[in-house]
């Protein structure tokens, strides 16, 4: 199975604001630095089309697709929290913890990537565990290595472990499922996503190991990462705090690779850490401070991939 793919679906934004229900457990929103709704948008939305011109400059595909203002969903610029798109021409649809972000599954954006020349063969949705309280929100949930078929997913609230390890089971990975934290306020509080402390690509792997507090199973990810093949590459903390940790490795229709971060990501990083990195692939590095500030999220989190057969 193929690590990276040359296309991308970006949903550009038409309401995009601070969220104060996803901020109850995405601590990297920062209420202190969100503006005006209407400044706030017109923001995101030249950071968002700034981003989407970056990747195309690249000769990566981008499938654009607008939000609905009228659904006033402020988040729906991260799609890869409610859907994925895999190689056997399966969609998952994902059971996401925020009662405001669940408009963003919009069945006619299946139908725009059709369009964009795919082929859907089968749609499960598992969004109706919402009822029961219990989430896995996509690929910000979980990161996958594909090549190897194994899933890395660290628990919070929107990420239930059982629906992880069913999932798993589902689509043929081995799960690895562990907790990580972050300090807020002198307290260890868990990370929302597991993409904002980790990255798999091809051929390495970008973690924070020192945010999984418990000395056992920070050794079993850096054993499980270590036996796949992956050169890992150590960040800390404070750059995660920077969304260090929320990258991608994408290719081009050349196939060449590139790892994409934001600006302030990219910033974060040692000297040492920027040259392994390109060692491997170029980094691609658009700003996103509007986006990362209101939204909790950066570059990874707008990414969802695209992995279906071409239709013939």
């Amino acid at each position: 199975m193929k690590q990276t793919t040359s296309t991308l679906l970006m949903i550009q934004p038409a309401a995009f604001f601070f969220n104060e229900e996803t901020a109850e457990n995405n601590y990297y929103q920062d209420a202190s630095k969100a503006v005006a709704k209407t400044s706030s948008q017109d923001l995101a939305l030249i950071e968002f089309n700034e981003f989407v011109d970056l990747l195309r400059a690249n000769h990566i595909e981008v499938i654009v697709v607008p939000d609905l203002v009228e659904n006033q969903t402020p988040d729906s610029i991260f799609p890869n929290n409610w859907v994925s798109f895999h190689e056997n021409g399966h969609v998952y649809l994902y059971p996401m913890y925020a009662k405001s972000r669940r408009k963003e599954r919009r069945p006619e954006i299946l139908d725009q990537v059709k369009n964009a020349g795919f082929s859907i063969s089968n749609i499960t949705d598992l969004s109706s565990t919402e009822n029961d309280g219990l989430y896995l929100e996509g690929t910000g949930s979980m990161i996958f290595d594909r090549a190897n078929q194994i899933a890395y997913a660290a628990r919070s609230i929107r990420t239930d472990e059982n629906l992880f390890i069913r999932y798993c089971e589902s689509i043929g990975y081995q799960p690895v499922v562990f907790s990580s934290f972050q300090t807020v306020e002198q307290k260890r509080l868990p990370i929302y996503h597991t993409n904002v402390m980790m990255c798999v690509a091809d051929r390495y792997t970008v973690i924070c190991l020192s945010c999984i507090d418990d000395a056992d199973e920070r050794s079993m990810v850096r054993g499980k990462l270590e036996k796949s093949g992956k050169t890992i590459i150590e960040i800390s903390e404070e750059q995660v705090n920077q969304f260090a940790g929320n990258m991608l490795q994408v290719e081009n229709e050349m196939g060449e690779k590139f790892l994409v971060m934001s600006d302030s990501a990219c910033k974060s990083l040692t000297s040492e850490q920027l040259k392994l990195i390109t060692s491997f692939n170029p980094i691609l590095a658009p700003s996103l401070s509007t986006i990362e500030t209101c939204g909790g999220g950066s570059a990874r989190c707008m990414l969802a991939e695209v992995f279906l057969p071409k239709n013939r």
